[in-house]
């Protein structure tokens, strides 16, 4: 096995389109609930056992950060073990920060368990600035001491006390971050307003739940955290994660299949079945399984438009957007969350797609077909949205740079050959 610069793997996937894909697709548990969960055992100087692990990259470069810090991991078959009990740092180092977004999610529980902390500016996906002036306003609010110098953020929490954060936009990193920042400490309760509602939080709420915590309102634009003293170790099995759900039954949808997706609720992909079933797809849920069947005749979907939880995803974006360029008529996709996420249009457009991004806006226009191509994934969903189209596309296509897609899906050439696709990693 050889590797790039920064130990990332020299994989490809190579796909020959047009084959069919039907079958069952058990859903694995959440990138997004998983990478904020294990940032809160910080909070917690006990043992916890996190239930269903995927092995994504991006929670392998988190147990790297936890284990820099001190604390123990231990991988026990598909469990995560960590052991926070000798956990002493509170400075993440920058060359691991930089290798995930996530790492700003320590921020607040590393100021829970220590009052202090120091991190430097996160890294992750190349999908636009993503600031996190929200994060650092909403623990100034709540007392925080806040210096920012030389790419590092320094922050003392000696003072800080409960009261009302109005956040100004419904970040979710920001919301996790002060959740964590207010679970633990001196008798104070902390209402955080205008709180994003994604799915994900709400799991982080029931894991600090399980460990002690007083958290509540999650899932709602109002969350309200009462401080205790000390958490306790616990054992949780996190949610199913609803972007690979909808990811594969989009797949379905572009090769004229049936697909059915287990173990997601399918409330969580109200926006996705919408445009689906305009898509002229037939979907039907039981429980925590969608199935789909897709007609052979996919039709535009109109207008979609990126938002906030319950709204269409912006993790989906780019998998939709390639599934309009077969779709007959034209279809308009609005990205409101982040204003660099069209990178993989210009390979798209190599397979033949008639897309026209301006600004925030892609215009797309269906065409009969895409052809095979050599393309380049250059984050982790356009780097699926490329494999998708690769399934449809006459002939062969090559996507390099998959280490981007195995930040958060586990052996998809597997999951996807099991499904009828022609695909093989090399």
């Amino acid at each position: 096995m050889s590797y790039a610069k920064g130990g990332k793997q020299i994989e490809k996937l190579i796909i020959n389109g047009g084959k069919q894909l039907n079958g069952e697709v058990v859903v694995d548990k959440a990138k997004n609930s998983i990478l904020p969960i294990l940032a809160s055992t910080l909070l917690c100087p006990e043992r916890c056992i996190i239930h269903n692990n995927p092995d994504y990259t991006d929670i392998r470069n988190m147990c790297h950060i936890l284990a820099d810090l001190g604390a123990g991991v231990i991988v026990d078959g598909d469990n995560l073990i960590i052991d926070n009990s000798t956990t002493t740092k509170y400075f993440i180092a920058p060359d691991l920060a930089k290798v995930i977004r996530s790492s700003i999610f320590a921020l607040g529980a590393l100021l829970g368990r220590f009052g202090k902390a120091r991190v430097s500016y996160p890294g992750g996906c190349d999908i636009g600035l993503r600031p996190i002036d929200l994060h650092l306003k909403g623990l100034r609010d709540l007392g925080v001491d806040i210096q920012e110098s030389h790419g590092l953020i320094n922050c003392d929490a000696s003072r800080i006390h409960g009261g009302e954060v109005y956040l100004d936009y419904p970040s979710v990193g920001a919301t996790e971050n002060l959740i964590m920042a207010s679970t633990v400490g001196k008798k104070r309760k902390t209402i955080i307003h205008n709180a994003a509602k994604e799915p994900e939080i709400e799991d982080l709420q029931n894991f600090i739940n399980a460990m002690g915590g007083k958290v509540k309102g999650a899932g709602t634009s109002t969350i309200t955290i009462e401080s205790v003293d000390q958490l306790h170790g616990t054992i949780f099995t996190p949610i199913a994660d609803r972007i690979i759900a909808g990811t594969y039954l989009i797949a379905g949808a572009m090769t004229g299949g049936e697909i059915s997706v287990v173990g997601c609720e399918p409330y969580l992909l109200q926006a996705l079945i919408d445009k689906l079933i305009k898509s002229s797809c037939k979907v039907d849920t039981k429980g925590d399984k969608i199935i789909l069947r897709a007609s052979g005749k996919r039709k535009c979907f109109g207008f979609v438009e990126t938002l906030p939880y319950p709204g269409f995803p912006t993790d989906l974006q780019a998998q939709i957007l390639t599934m309009a360029t077969i779709c007959r008529g034209n279809s308009v996709i609005r990205e409101n969350l982040f204003e660099a996420r069209y990178k993989y249009v210009p390979e798209l457009i190599k397979m033949g797609a008639n897309v026209v991004v301006r600004d925030r806006t892609a215009f797309v226009s269906g065409v009969r077909e895409l052809q095979g191509a050599s393309v380049y994934a250059s984050d982790l969903r356009g780097g699926v949205a490329l494999v998708l189209a690769g399934l449809v596309a006459r002939g062969y296509t090559t996507v390099n740079d998959i280490w981007h897609i195995d930040r958060g899906y586990r052996h998809i050439e597997q999951t996807l050959s099991e499904l009828g696709a022609d695909i093989q990693r090399i």
